[in-house]
């Protein structure tokens, strides 16, 4: 009788089905960092990647690179305006959907493994080995740099936030990639993670005014 009784438990358990994963996502997305975006409020987490933190740095022959702050513009250039089509493989314990992404036909994450700003993330998926391989041999991105791997720089623990050289002159008046000149105010979301890097004509500012002045604009957030 017992062992009828456990294999009608058996029976009951196998029977309940698996939490479904969400429905695949699609629209227009906002790029939070490397490799997690926004999308109709529901955070995404590129599938099978790892892109430098928002706040890491690499050294790049001697050269204090924001290798962070670049992966996001990276994939805000490849995101731009489309409409991704996101197809969801998972759930990670931050309760982001962790999906593969595409934009135009093209794999979001396979451009950022292929330009060297994001690493195949081994741990999960070897989809992105072929991409990163090549991004190595032609030296691009953080392969041409000094770097922490990002799921090793997690584990060291945050950096801490760059201190101005002069407290009454806290402004950071940063460069992207693209070029773009925009100043951040202590207390802005992305003035922590800022780095500023003189070599690449990035400046600690006083005031707003000033900022302007040297042709900076002030960020939106």
């Amino acid at each position: 009788m017992l062992l009828i009784l456990r294999s009608l438990i058996v029976l009951m358990a196998l029977a309940v089905p698996a939490p479904a994963l969400a429905a695949d996502i699609e629209g227009r997305a906002r790029v939070v960092d490397g490799d997690t975006l926004e999308m109709a409020g529901r955070k995404v987490r590129l599938f099978g990647i790892d892109a430098p933190e928002l706040d890491q740095l690499c050294d790049a022959g001697g050269r204090i690179w924001a290798c962070g702050s670049d992966a996001r513009a990276a994939l805000a250039g490849i995101v731009g305006r489309q409409r991704l089509v996101c197809e969801v493989r998972d759930v990670d314990r931050y309760g982001r959907e962790v999906a593969v992404c595409a934009a135009g036909g093209a794999d979001v994450a396979a451009l950022m493994v292929r330009q060297g700003m994001a690493l195949a993330y081994r741990r999960y998926s070897g989809r992105y080995v072929p991409e990163e391989a090549a991004a190595q041999a032609a030296g691009l991105g953080v392969w041409g740099s000094t770097y922490v791997a990002p799921e090793a720089y997690r584990q060291q623990g945050q950096a801490p936030v760059q201190a101005a050289p002069d407290a009454g002159c806290a402004i950071k008046g940063n460069v992207s990639s693209q070029g773009k000149r925009i100043y951040h105010l202590p207390g802005q979301a992305d003035y922590d993670a800022t780095r500023i890097n003189e070599g690449k004509g990035e400046r600690w500012f006083c005031s707003e005014a000033e900022a302007r002045a040297a042709g900076f604009r002030r960020a939106a957030r």
